[in-house]
């Protein structure tokens, strides 16, 4: 199986498909796999929270999800041989103009995110 890369979604979003992503990434950091995949091109990421507004992400709890994603990021991107910065937004609004793009910086060479 060969993905283009990443589609970024948060938990406001209305689904596709009834069901919206691949994985799920709670504002602890725990993963919550789909049974189905999304999409055959793009694994659909879900991160718990609404980033519709400026400032959610410094949401108490959220550091752990951020680091979780990162470090998700960089393992699904070595596994499906695509660039780790091919990390893209669900659509215009999702997920949503307060999404922090600036805060996920991924490089495997450093081991820096």
């Amino acid at each position: 199986m060969s993905y283009d890369g990443i589609l970024m979604h948060h938990s406001v979003c209305p689904s596709i498909n009834g069901k919206g992503y691949d994985l799920f990434i709670t504002k602890t950091g725990v993963i919550i796999p789909s049974s189905v995949p999304t999409d055959p091109s793009y694994i659909h990421i879900c991160l718990e929270g609404d980033y519709s507004q400026q400032g959610a992400y410094l949401e108490p709890g959220s550091e752990e999800q951020w680091f979780v994603l990162g470090k998700l990021i960089l393992r699904l991107s070595a596994m499906y041989d695509f660039p780790p910065d091919a990390v893209y937004p669900h659509s215009e609004t999702c997920p949503g103009p307060g999404f922090p793009w600036a805060r996920l910086v991924i490089s495997p060479q450093d081991r820096y995110h």
